[in-house]
């Protein structure tokens, strides 16, 4: 069902459950996500926000032959983190006919405390 790239590898995401309005699942942080000064990049949580979003939406327009592209992201970084697994929850808080937004909360899976929150605005386009 879902296709993969080289982004999303090195990323290291996997989905436990996918759907039109919530998609969850997890990585595990590890070196190749960290940023110079040995923590995990904030660029890395914010491109897993818009994954997962992303994933989500575009299963919610999928039969439509749409394509769902995000538009805005913005993510807060709530704690830094070093190493370990981070669970990821997306959430749909509207779906439109022309756009939809989507929650996500990325949080430590060791103690729940949360890591970084996301909203991502996404517009569903016809493809080209």
């Amino acid at each position: 069902m879902l296709g993969t790239s080289e982004f999303l590898e090195l990323l290291g995401c996997h989905f436990d459950e996918v759907g039109a309005a919530r998609v969850t699942g997890w990585f595990e942080v590890g070196s190749q996500h960290h940023q110079p000064f040995g923590i995990l990049h904030g660029g890395v949580l914010s491109s897993v926000v818009e994954t997962f979003a992303s994933i989500g939406a575009w299963i919610a327009i999928r039969d439509s032959g749409r394509a769902a592209v995000g538009v805005a992201n913005a993510t807060d970084f709530l704690r830094s983190t070093v190493a370990g697994r981070l669970d990821v929850v997306a959430t749909a808080v509207y779906q439109g006919r022309t756009q939809q937004l989507w929650d996500v909360v990325i949080a430590r899976a060791d103690d729940g405390k949360d890591v970084a929150r996301g909203r991502v605005r996404l517009q569903n386009v016809e493809p080209h």
